[in-house]
């Protein structure tokens, strides 16, 4: 349980130490990054689903599918209430060097981190753990209704939209049904939070960040 549990609580802590300090999710973003990335390296033994490899039509699938909650998490914003959100704008400073920096720690961290830990802890852990416990006994994208609807809310909640949320994590979880490989889930995630990530430094709709 460990290994899945350490990288998002990692993140999750850095997370809320954040809100205590000015323009702490500025500066922590980078940390809790590199952070989550070397506790997944240092765990990377313990995850044998990330062993398997992906196919050249999965890739093709999951980024359908990464561009298809793409466009459900933008296009229905205004549409319903959402919890308050702050904004990640990197240029709150006038300093060129740091912009850049906190941009490029956003996108990768988005795009490569974020979607490996939180599917290894949610599709993963957390999917199969609602199970049984002895969750490693438990087939890869094994369904069963309680924890399709125990991780689908979470994993909605954890997020301040919440209702697209949920629907992303839905979206997921049957990808996982039908490929039975996480590195789908991965890369649909990834592709998600990158067109996210290029819309809103396109749009300037920092809220989305």
């Amino acid at each position: 349980m460990t290994p899945y549990v350490v990288p998002f609580a990692i993140y999750i802590v850095l997370s809320l130490v954040a809100g205590y300090f000015e323009n702490g999710a500025y500066f922590m973003y980078p940390i809790k990054t590199l952070l989550v990335a070397a506790s997944l390296w240092y765990y990377r033994a313990e995850y044998p689903e990330l062993r398997c490899g992906i196919r050249p039509a999965q890739v093709f699938t999951a980024a359908v599918v990464g561009v298809a909650v793409f466009a459900i998490w933008v296009i229905p914003e205004g549409w319903y209430p959402h919890l308050d959100s702050s904004e990640f704008n990197p240029f709150f400073t006038n300093n060129t060097p740091v912009q850049w920096l906190l941009i490029f720690f956003r996108t990768t961290g988005a795009a490569l981190v974020v979607p490996v830990f939180e599917e290894l802890f949610w599709r993963s852990f957390l999917l199969r753990w609602t199970i049984s416990p002895d969750f490693k006994q438990v087939a890869l994208g094994k369904f069963t209704w309680i924890s399709f609807a125990v991780v689908a809310l979470l994993f909605g909640f954890e997020h301040h939209r919440w209702l697209v949320g949920i629907v992303a994590g839905v979206i997921y979880a049957a990808l996982l049904y039908r490929e039975k490989n996480l590195w789908t889930c991965i890369v649909a995630h990834g592709v998600t939070n990158l067109a996210l990530g290029l819309y809103v430094l396109k749009t300037g709709q920092w809220s989305f960040w």
